[in-house]
């Protein structure tokens, strides 16, 4: 029996990805498989079935745990709130409630900078983060005020420091840590926790952004104090479900940064 047994956790954008040396490369499979080992009924999105129905194959083989997968794709042009509130209907119909909801969900054009920027590409960072977390948040919302449930909305140091190449990425994160401290302020009374995580975790995204644009990564991701990167269900995943867990929250609307594994606490 684990902190989640019984309880379901939606979680955007957690197909699973590998890093070269075969280590979990992302951080919405490193989240979900952290949550698996605490025995939560899974709900994942994102836009490659191949990645959901992997990480379905082997979250269900190894930890024993129930996994709904839904292909979802919040982008301009679509019907994002009847996207989101499909996927909640979905979730609600298998599992029977929400506990647990996580926006991790984010595409964007990095590594190209402001003056070269195309409406597209902007537009693709603010549906695919910004939109999307609004969408599913509202299409949440019952479900987290009966169960007085948890959100955990994911930004980034690229908003906080203003990163070189990512002006639409950061627009993104930025408005989705707005978002999150509007959310805690209204339903707070409803009993429902909202945190923000900023991570800093090696995934496979990261490995491919060193190498095809070694100056924006340099330029951009620096070694944390601690001497290495997050790790993604560790270090990541672990804090996720500590955020969430009855036993031990934050008070709501607090900001979580994760710089290599190390919390803090502004």
């Amino acid at each position: 029996m684990g902190f989640f047994t019984g309880k379901t956790v939606i979680i955007t954008g957690a197909g699973r990805a590998v890093l070269s040396d075969g280590r979990c490369g992302s951080i919405g499979y490193g989240i979900a498989t952290a949550y698996a080992k605490e025995g939560a009924n899974l709900v994942i999105t994102g836009r490659n079935v191949k990645k959901l129905e992997d990480a379905k194959e082997e979250l269900e083989r190894l930890y024993g745990v129930k996994v709904l997968t839904v292909a979802a794709d919040i982008h301009a042009g679509a019907d994002n709130v009847a996207i989101a509130e499909e996927v909640v209907k979905k979730a609600v119909e298998a599992f029977g409630g929400i506990q647990v909801l996580i926006n991790n969900a984010q595409a964007s054009a990095s590594g190209v900078t402001l003056a070269d920027h195309t409406t597209e590409q902007f537009d693709l960072a603010l549906y695919s983060g910004l939109y999307s977390t609004f969408c599913y948040m509202k299409a949440c919302y019952p479900y987290l005020k009966e169960s007085k449930g948890s959100v955990i909305n994911f930004a980034s140091g690229a908003g906080l420091f203003g990163n070189y190449g990512q002006c639409a990425y950061a627009a993104a994160k930025e408005g989705i840590r707005g978002l999150s401290r509007v959310a805690a302020t209204e339903w707070g009374r409803d009993g429902i926790n909202v945190n923000v995580v900023c991570p800093l975790a090696w995934t496979a995204q990261l490995e491919q952004f060193q190498k095809a644009y070694p100056d924006a990564f340099k330029a951009n991701v620096k070694m944390p104090p601690m001497g290495h990167y997050g790790d993604a269900e560790q270090e990541i995943g672990r804090v996720c479900v500590q955020l969430a867990s009855p036993d031990f929250k934050y008070m709501s609307g607090e900001t979580v940064t994760l710089e290599g594994g190390m919390g803090l606490r502004p």
